[in-house]
């Protein structure tokens, strides 16, 4: 299945060559060509049938949070640093597996309520004896990412590591499966270093100067006991709108047009408005003198954990939005 070879794939920001390799094969029987973009992201673009067409840039960025080796103990445990945005509660006591196959368990140095929040305090254990044996399995500067399978749950719901935010590239490339006939030229972006500050959506976004951007991305879910009722989007609500976030306030005319094509096309849709956090629609927003800039956001449970949650009926509803929307007749 397309969505779990995309999770289980290796893409730690920074590193996300594998990623993107699989991703261009993919891609290919469905798009005119490809542009090499800055910082390695992958630009597939597709010509559509207006005789003065748009460009429109949906934006999924392919890498995932991590770890990166900073030193060894004498003992042969590995100091990791964080890569992007790591949620220590649903780390602590997770495998996480390096590029070259080496399996670590994380835990921390003194009593995990001590923690606090404070990343320094953890450590990977690869069942080293001490420190000269860590080193002949690992170097300084090696990545890691979490070890977490994909899971089928209930109700139509899966459940693994990176859905952040491989499941917005899956969206990407199942919409230009389905909808091969775009009215404007598209130009899907599978951003790189997204989770260390939306850097390849920005150099994609100056390459390609868009008239319009849609960042396709996961978005909070607010139906946890301990979440409920700090924002709108829930899992099996549809599609999420993105109003606005930390880092973008999305254009009204694109919103707008969303929920209309949502009502005429009957697609299960809601709306986004996040206190914090940000997309790839923040940085191509500010690029140039600015550019029009929406957002699609999949409702997500546990977002930066091993454990993330959705619903492949939102992702579905995803899928149709875009696509609709990419093949609207002006």
């Amino acid at each position: 299945m397309l969505l779990k070879e995309l999770t289980q794939r290796f893409g730690v920001s920074g590193v996300e060559t594998g990623v993107a390799e699989f991703i261009k094969k993919t891609a290919a029987p469905y798009v005119d060509e490809f542009i090499e973009g800055g910082l390695g992201s992958v630009i597939a673009v597709k010509k559509g049938s207006s005789k003065t067409p748009k460009k429109i840039m949906p934006s999924a960025h392919m890498d995932e949070i991590g770890f990166c080796v900073m030193s060894f103990t004498s003992g042969g445990m590995v100091r990791i640093r964080a890569v992007g945005g790591i949620p220590i509660p649903l780390t602590i006591g997770q495998r996480i597996r390096f590029a070259n196959g080496v399996i670590g368990a994380v835990s921390a140095d003194c009593a995990y309520d001590d923690v606090k929040g404070n990343f320094t305090k953890l450590y990977a254990d690869i069942g080293a004896k001490d420190k000269e044996d860590a080193e002949k399995l690992l170097s300084v500067g090696d990545f890691a990412c979490y070890d977490a399978p994909y899971t089928e749950m209930a109700n139509n719901r899966v459940c693994t590591k990176a859905l952040d935010n491989r499941i917005g590239c899956y969206i990407l490339l199942e919409c230009m499966k389905k909808y091969q006939n775009p009215v404007d030229d598209i130009y899907y972006v599978f951003s790189s270093q997204e989770e260390v500050g939306l850097r390849g959506a920005r150099t994609a976004a100056q390459l390609i100067d868009p008239d319009e951007g849609i960042a396709v991305d996961i978005g909070g879910c607010f139906d946890t006991p301990e979440s409920a009722g700090k924002g709108n989007p829930v899992l099996g609500g549809g599609a999420a709108i993105k109003v606005m976030d930390m880092s973008v306030i999305c254009d009204q005319g694109i919103v707008k047009k969303m929920k209309d094509i949502a009502a005429e096309k009957n697609i299960k849709v809601q709306l986004e408005v996040l206190a914090g956090g940000g997309t790839d629609a923040g940085a191509i927003n500010q690029v140039g003198e600015g550019k029009k800039t929406g957002g699609i956001s999949i409702p997500t449970r546990y977002g930066h954990g091993p454990i993330s949650m959705v619903d492949l009926n939102d992702v579905q509803n995803c899928i149709d939005l875009l696509g609709e929307y990419i093949s609207f007749k002006k």
